[in-house]
């Protein structure tokens, strides 16, 4: 029976989930994007998160404690040189689940799943949409906004040429 066993056993024994999540948080920090399963993807995040949370205070007890979970010391040391501290100013939600569509095989749900703060291309369409908002908004306030501006330097020409003679 499964009272209170509230997570997804991935039909794999309590070992090899275990090392099965292991294996893939260790990956997702070494590249920092995945492709996996969706089912997968959201075992994972409930694995990693945690792991990422505890990385911000760089301690002893902190690198034992993920070590512990994670069993690779180039991802530990990947883990908090390098993605610690792009991650130190978030609150959480530090991963993101991208659906791809589904396998040609056995039709599974696949999906990417990333570190935030380090996907270039996620950041450059969110600047890129927020410049658009932005440039409508300063579209309509533009010609209240440009007059003065375009008045002041003409003002301080005469002065400056004033002052040159």
């Amino acid at each position: 029976m499964r009272h209170g066993k509230k997570f997804n056993h991935l039909s794999r024994t309590a070992s090899h989930r275990d090392a099965m999540l292991s294996n893939m948080a260790t990956s997702l920090i070494m590249h920092k994007r995945i492709t996996t399963t969706l089912a997968k993807a959201k075992a994972l995040k409930k694995f990693v998160e945690p792991l990422l949370t505890k990385s911000k205070q760089d301690t002893t007890n902190a690198r034992r404690v993920v070590f512990s979970h994670l069993q690779n010391k180039y991802a530990v040391t990947e883990l908090f040189q390098v993605v610690s501290p792009k991650i130190a100013d978030r609150p959480g939600g530090y991963t993101r689940i991208i659906k791809t569509g589904f396998r040609q095989g056995d039709q599974a749900a696949m999906c990417f799943i990333e570190l935030v703060d380090f996907d270039e291309n996620m950041a450059k369409t969110t600047k890129k949409a927020t410049r658009t908002r932005r440039s409508r908004k300063a579209a309509t306030a533009a010609p209240a906004a440009e007059a003065p501006v375009a008045e002041a330097p003409a003002e301080e020409a005469p002065a400056e040429e004033k002052a040159a003679e």
